[in-house]
């Protein structure tokens, strides 16, 4: 069973608690793989969304879609206590750009 379209997010990185690899897929934050090594933490979590996929099909449940394969417009809202905004715009208008730049500069940081 290989999974043709896997484009999803995986993500390997070690556990202290469990003294192993663990491999996680964003798209499916409640699976997770254990390993001794790296590799075979991410062929693991690999494996187990595939299986899941699969399992899921055959019971005609939404698949999640790839974070890759999603389209993002570039805006989002959020909302802050109005001293937040308030120091943000000052902060902005004292370094000569608008709230969104000096946001949008943080959040890349």
């Amino acid at each position: 069973m290989t999974l043709l379209n896997d484009h999803y997010t995986y993500r390997v990185t070690w556990s202290p608690e469990d003294e192993e690899y663990i491999g996680l897929c964003a798209e499916f934050p409640s699976l997770s793989w254990l390993a001794k090594s790296p590799e075979s933490a991410l062929k693991g979590i690999r494996k187990t969304v595939e299986s899941v996929i699969q399992d899921m099909k055959d019971n005609d449940e939404k698949i999640p879609q790839p974070i890759a394969s999603k389209n993002y417009s570039g805006k989002f809202m959020v909302r802050v206590p109005p001293e937040v905004h308030r120091s943000l715009a000052i902060q902005a208008a004292e370094s000569g750009v608008s709230i969104n730049r000096l946001v949008s500069s943080r959040l890349s940081q």
